[in-house]
């Protein structure tokens, strides 16, 4: 006689599993990356292998240490370590990616106890402690495409750890370009009231501006990850929706002040953050009305971020903020249990129409019978008791 073997429910499995829908998220980011180092050569493809292989290790050692559940299969560490170099200057040096690598794991991910813990986006924790431990490093880019960039680093990427990266003006310099060629759109606009072309900051094809990948072949992996739905479309359209509904306000107002809302949805990572960044599954709400208002949130807080507050972009804090209101949001989001009201009471003469498929011959024909009055109804004092 065979050994019967008795498991808790799921029974019935889908074909999606954890480390499949994170391997085609690996697949639709190759064509980003590989962007990201025809734009800025080696010192980008420098950047995503010792950025992600950071992540790995440190994702290994965890696991092996017992601090977190998982196993590097499951391709999580891999979307980090990319996710966060392509949030990274090209020209970042590599020991300070490193420990934006260690970061992201061991703060964002370690610390709650591995994958589907972690409060806060991975990527973005390790890219926050960057921007907070080296502020002058981060800030500091390079134009694209750049003569050379597949025959020599840029500089300050391998600047030795705890010393003083190179400057990137005085090598621009040698290369007869403006200081000013290494700034970001963003960063020109607020600090110089310059803004760029709407159309290149959509293909990201000019080499005159530090840009990051392309917008449009952003959308369009995440259109694939859509597709075969590995990713709910609803966040990336209520962030991009939102941001530019709040950008095309406030350009309606003040057009002198403010710039057209193309400029605000295809200049910085909002692309790049909500399709990849705020879709985390673990981070994310999973109610349809959450998504929209989660991604609403973070769209306003984007455009906010980035008109009122000193900083050019606002994107990672947007995020992370969202990330942090998540439980919220799907607390106030939850589906209505039927015969309840949103407060939690019953609900009185609750009632649901049943499906014509579920009525028999005999209740389709039966008919309501009418109701009797009784007109010569007796009080309650001259009812008779029952007889005992």
């Amino acid at each position: 006689m065979g050994t019967v073997e008795i498991r808790p429910a799921p029974h019935v499995r889908g074909e999606r599993t954890v480390e499949k829908i994170m391997l085609h998220v690996v697949y639709s980011l190759l064509p980003v990356c590989a962007f990201y180092v025809f734009q800025y050569g080696i010192s980008a493809l420098a950047s995503l292998l010792v950025v992600t292989g950071t992540c790995l290790l440190t994702e290994r050692w965890f696991i092996k240490t017992g601090t977190q559940s998982g196993h590097l299969g499951d391709f999580s560490a891999t979307i980090t370590g990319l996710l966060l170099a392509l949030t990274l200057p090209p020209g970042f040096p590599l020991w300070m990616g490193v420990v934006a690598g260690f970061i992201a794991i061991a703060l964002g991910k370690g610390l709650f106890g591995g994958l589907g813990f972690n409060v806060f986006n991975p990527a973005l924790v390790g890219r926050a402690f960057a921007q907070a431990a080296f502020p002058t490093a981060i800030a500091t880019y390079t134009p694209s495409f750049l003569p050379g960039r597949f025959a020599e680093f840029i500089p300050s990427s391998l600047a030795w750890p705890l010393m003083m990266p190179a400057d990137a003006a005085l090598w621009l310099k040698e290369k007869q370009l403006d200081a000013l060629a290494g700034a970001t759109p963003l960063a020109k606009w607020k600090f110089d009231g310059v803004v760029a072309n709407a159309g290149e900051l959509l293909t990201s094809l000019y080499g005159h501006m530090a840009v990051g990948p392309s917008p449009l072949l952003i959308l369009a992996c995440g259109g694939y990850l859509a597709w075969r739905r590995y990713l709910d479309w609803r966040v990336p359209m209520a962030i991009i929706g939102g941001a530019g509904a709040i950008a095309w306000i406030l350009y309606g107002f003040n057009p002198g002040h403010y710039p057209n809302p193309f400029f605000m949805l295809f200049s910085g990572g909002l692309i790049l953050g909500a399709v990849y960044m705020a879709t985390d599954m673990a981070t994310s709400p999973v109610t349809p009305r959450g998504m929209w208002l989660y991604g609403g949130l973070i769209g306003l807080l984007t455009v906010m971020i980035r008109y009122y507050s000193g900083l050019p972009e606002g994107v990672m804090y947007a995020i992370l903020i969202g990330n942090a209101a998540t439980p919220l949001i799907e607390r106030i989001t939850q589906p209505t249990p039927f015969g309840k009201t949103l407060l939690g009471r019953p609900r009185k003469g609750a009632s649901y129409p049943l499906h014509p498929g579920y009525i028999s011959r005999e209740e389709a024909s039966a008919v309501t019978p009418k109701k009797r009055i009784l007109r010569n109804k007796p009080s309650r004092d001259e009812r008779r008791p029952p007889n005992r």
